[in-house]
């Protein structure tokens, strides 16, 4: 067997395996997040919270002005364009 065939056997298999996981790891996901209880984690969630204070930086602006340029840049216009 050529190594490219066997890479394309090994990419199958690959393939077929997640085609099987994929639904029931999505099941596992979906019951964790139905089942999940606030109280039995908070000690966690509180320090993730804390963790993202900790760190935070004051916005200075909302970005939308940043936004609307990106936006205009992404129709094509220049800037004298829309004055």
């Amino acid at each position: 067997m050529r190594e490219s065939e066997s890479k394309d056997d090994l990419t199958r298999l690959w393939v077929e395996t997640w085609k099987k996981a994929g639904p029931e790891l999505d099941a596992i996901r979906r019951r964790e997040l139905r089942e999940f209880r606030y109280e039995d984690h908070a000690v966690e969630i509180d320090a993730l919270l804390e963790l993202g204070l900790q760190f935070a930086q004051p916005r200075t602006t909302s970005g939308l002005v940043e936004q609307q340029r990106l936006f205009q840049k992404a129709r094509g216009l220049s800037k004298k364009e829309t004055q």
